[in-house]
């Protein structure tokens, strides 16, 4: 049976469509965890006023972002006096469909929640800042199991009272927490504990076995998420550590690759230092590796080759102190990087670095911008300032190119990161969860 013209139209219009948006955004930075979308249709200009926000739902004070998942968002919320409490609203409405919380009083240092949860199927997977891990089963809403990354490797519950990084010989706490978001790769759920008895830890997704750990890795604990990058065709786990001292005189700390299925080292860089590493590592294609932090331990791309006896061997491309990044790794975009350099040190704000290490630009404080969130999407980028602003940003490294803004946020320290799903924008402060439409 053939079908009219009218129908055929109809199918092939639908066809389009889903091809304009792209999946769900399960895990932080997006489905490749680079805060890049493939998505189309950004809006190249807004109102006045800004662009449409569609729902606010009220949310405690935290720095972790949300992910979304068969059109519901999860979010990891806290309150430092009872726990941690993981919620679930329809992306749709903004309703609170249900919720997940657990008993971990504690308060450190900037409270709140630090990570974004993982999805993965029916299960949701949550770090908490005192270390608790919890897979949850997102259609019963009960755990499926749990275990706590810092104290069951000889971590304790204690958090430093002054300046310092928890190391194997420290069992407190890291003085901000812990700060892991967990990924799914394969069949196992990864996170670096950094606690005394263990540094990166791969768990069954499924049952919360330990299917491998690392030994405490060579430097500090600090608050690096681990991620993939290739090498020579082959997914490498990355993982950075804290050093001791500042800026250029510190050291110990390193740059470690691991191969994601065992946990075996794979090779090792030392010659970045970084105090209190936060961003991750950034594959920036054909073996090379941004690593990048604040507190004058600026960035190094180095590069990472197979040789002939199957052993690896790592280059320094160069070291740069122009260009770091605090709290959000920065994004590769054309043969370019873009961060937000904004530090206790340094108030650089948006900067664009090139492949070779040279700085085409910074905004300085003309704007600021203070450890936002970013995507790449659609050939533009959406900045968060780090405060109240949301950003349209043409990311040309002729200069720093703003195509729209919008003060959508409540003033403080809205450092978390975003997520985009179906042309709509999922931002945070320390008050309110938005979602924004930024697509036609």
């Amino acid at each position: 049976m053939k079908m009219n013209a009218k129908l055929i139209t109809m199918f092939l219009a639908l066809i389009l469509a889903a091809g304009v948006f792209a999946a769900d955004w399960p895990q932080y930075y997006g489905p490749n965890r680079d805060s890049t979308s493939t998505e189309k249709g950004i809006l190249r200009t807004w109102p006045k006023e800004g662009p449409k926000v569609l729902w606010t739902a009220p949310i405690g004070a935290g720095f972790g972002g949300p992910v979304v998942s068969g059109g519901k968002v999860y979010l990891l919320d806290r309150d430092d006096k009872t726990g941690d409490n993981l919620r679930v609203v329809d992306f749709s409405t903004g309703k609170e469909l249900w919720n997940f919380a657990y008993i971990a009083p504690g308060r450190m240092d900037h409270p709140g929640s630090r990570s974004a949860p993982a999805v993965d199927g029916d299960r949701v997977y949550t770090v908490g800042p005192l270390g608790d891990l919890y897979c949850v089963n997102a259609t019963t809403h009960k755990p499926v199991w749990n275990k706590n990354i810092w104290t069951d490797f000889g971590g304790g519950r204690g958090v430093p009272a002054g300046f310092q990084n928890a190391g194997p010989a420290n069992t407190t706490l890291p003085i901000w927490g812990i700060a892991q978001n967990p990924f799914v790769y394969r069949n196992l759920l990864i996170v670096a504990s950094q606690a005394p008895q263990a540094g990166v830890i791969a768990y069954d997704k499924l049952t919360g076995d330990v299917k491998w750990k690392t030994a405490p890795l060579s430097g500090g604990a600090g608050y690096v998420t681990p991620s993939i990058v290739k090498v020579s065709g082959e997914d490498h786990l990355v993982m950075m550590t804290a050093a001791q001292g500042f800026g250029r005189t510190a050291t110990g700390g390193s740059v470690t690759g691991l191969d994601p299925l065992t946990g075996r080292v794979l090779w090792t860089y030392t010659g970045w230092q970084c105090i209190i590493p936060v961003p991750h590592a950034v594959d920036a294609g054909q073996g090379r590796i941004l690593v990048s932090g604040g507190y004058n331990a600026g960035s190094a791309l180095i590069k990472v080759e197979k040789k002939a006896d199957g052993s690896y061997g790592v280059t320094e491309l160069f070291k740069t102190v122009e260009f770091g990044s605090h709290t959000q790794p920065p994004i590769l975009y054309k043969d370019h990087f873009y961060t937000q350099y904004s530090t206790n040190e340094r108030n650089d704000g948006l900067v664009c670095m090139t492949m070779t290490g040279e700085v085409k630009w910074k905004t300085g404080q003309n704007p600021a911008f203070v450890r936002g969130g970013a995507i790449l999407v659609d050939g533009v980028l959406l900045a968060t300032d780090g405060s109240t602003k949301l950003y349209l940003i043409d990311p040309d490294p002729a200069g720093f190119k703003p195509l729209a803004s919008a003060a959508l946020m409540e003033p403080g320290e809205n450092w978390a990161p975003l997520a985009l799903v179906d042309g709509k924008l999922l931002i945070r402060d320390q008050k309110n969860l938005k979602l924004v439409q930024v697509a036609q």
